[in-house]
């Protein structure tokens, strides 16, 4: 039989933040590094031997993939309000937990078997596998304020993204000695074993996790006629309360349109150095995954730079030169070929992708009013701008490629969002509460 713990005991504190090191390898391994090359390199094979559907005959190979991509966003953008909801009263948060931890791991593990013999099925695999990813992490992101006081819950969720951080670079280093060590005849084999072993590492120590997590607590829900539409009707609240707030309105609409830049970015960032970059003999494998390194390690670093400079020059003038940075960087890309240059610009991502990422959100936390009741409900608003944004972004990002038959045109063509972003934070009142230092920043 489990046995509990108190809330803010250690053990239970560790327990949650274990789930970050189970998890995060999906987000390195499968969405950010190895997976994406691999794909490439078999939808190349593909449209060279003609094995595609009629369907997609004369696409792009990666239009395939970021369209799927968009989709499976914009499944969790929707099923997010209405998980949140089912988290806050359902009283058993664990079992959705475990359910969508066990959908992503296992259709990590079935991406082993993609292939454009049947694509379709392993697009919906690839689809299945993100939305356990995301959809998890609704339910692991609730449990917070569940296990941890107010005054432990920034210290614990930093130790989980530190978690996160080790657990995932050594699961890819261990694949990428398994790709590059030369072990098996198959050069297909030991990638497809570091998809088997992202899903049984995930769900493996996810288990810890469950040894300890509640169960949940079912919340007074007398006023609520549907758990699974409270979610959205939160959202509605939200809303009509951003009608009175001009600085969170302006700063909403802000970052809406530059973290739809951002995040395409973020995710198509290896195809575009698998399509577009001259590795030469040595191929892209080990470049690529050292460049996917190189952005974990400097986005840490961009983080702490981006808290120093907002205590001095306040969140908003800050977050105007990442995006300016941002723009630069995009510029450069168009002309990136070496691997040196891809290099260069993967160190700038890196820095760029860290500083935004944290003083968004902190900046945001700091537009919540004072003493709400609803800032769980404020940050789901937030998350499913995010997740949409991501949607259109991914669309339009397929879209110019497909119509300029490369991914330069494309990745040029996000400069428009960072512009106009930065135009928008221009127009964002500064107030002085947003220069003043904050443990959130």
């Amino acid at each position: 039989m489990q046995k509990t713990y108190p809330k803010g005991h250690k053990k239970l504190l560790n327990a949650w933040a274990f789930y970050d090191w189970a998890n995060s390898v999906y987000s390195l391994v499968i969405a950010s590094a190895v997976f994406p090359i691999y794909y490439s390199a078999i939808s190349k094979n593909a449209f060279e031997t003609g094995n595609v559907p009629d369907a997609i005959q004369g696409m792009n190979n990666e239009t395939i993939i970021i369209i799927t991509t968009a989709i499976a966003f914009l499944i969790v953008s929707i099923i997010s309000p209405i998980l949140s909801g089912v988290a806050d009263y359902s009283g058993k948060k664990k079992r959705f937990l475990q359910f969508f931890c066990y959908l992503g791991g296992t259709c990590s593990i079935g991406l082993a078997f993609f292939s454009f013999d049947y694509l379709w099925i392993s697009l919906a695999v690839y689809l299945l596998a993100l939305v356990g990813f995301w959809g998890s992490l609704v339910f692991y992101n609730s449990y917070l304020p569940d296990v941890a006081f107010p005054e432990q819950q920034d210290k614990v969720s930093a130790h989980g993204f530190t978690m996160g951080y080790i657990g995932s670079v050594i699961l890819l280093i261990i694949c990428l000695i398994l790709i590059q060590g030369g072990f098996f005849e198959s050069e297909k084999l030991p990638t497809q074993i570091s998809f088997v072993l992202v899903g049984v590492w995930w769900i493996g120590f996810a288990q810890y996790t469950y040894s300890y997590l509640p169960m949940g607590t079912r919340k007074d829900r007398s006023d609520v006629k549907n758990i699974f539409t409270n979610g959205f009707l939160e959202l509605q609240k939200i809303w009509k309360q951003l009608g009175e707030n001009r600085q969170m309105k302006r700063y909403l609409a802000a970052f809406f349109i530059y973290s739809m830049a951002v995040q395409t970015v973020m995710l198509v960032a290896t195809y575009f150095g698998t399509e577009e970059v001259e590795w030469g003999e040595g191929g892209a494998t080990t470049g690529l995954i050292i460049s996917i390194l190189l952005i974990q390690l400097v986005a840490i670093v961009g983080a702490y730079v981006a808290s120093s400079l907002s205590r001095k020059h306040g969140n908003i003038n800050v977050l105007i030169g990442i995006n300016i940075i941002w723009a630069t960087v995009c510029v450069y890309g168009y002309f990136v070929t070496t691997p040196m240059q891809f290099y260069i610009t993967a160190g700038f991502v890196g820095f760029v992708m860290g500083s935004i990422q944290s003083l968004s959100r902190s900046t945001y936390s700091k537009m919540i009013p004072e003493g709400s009741l609803d800032t769980a409900s404020f940050f789901s608003f937030f998350d499913v701008a995010e997740k949409i944004g991501i949607v259109i972004g991914m669309f339009l990002f397929a879209v110019v490629g497909e119509i300029t038959g490369s991914m330069r045109g494309s990745i040029l063509f996000l400069v428009v969002f960072f512009v106009i972003g930065i135009l928008l934070l221009l127009r964002v009142p500064k107030l002085k509460t947003l220069a003043v230092s904050s443990s959130t920043d």
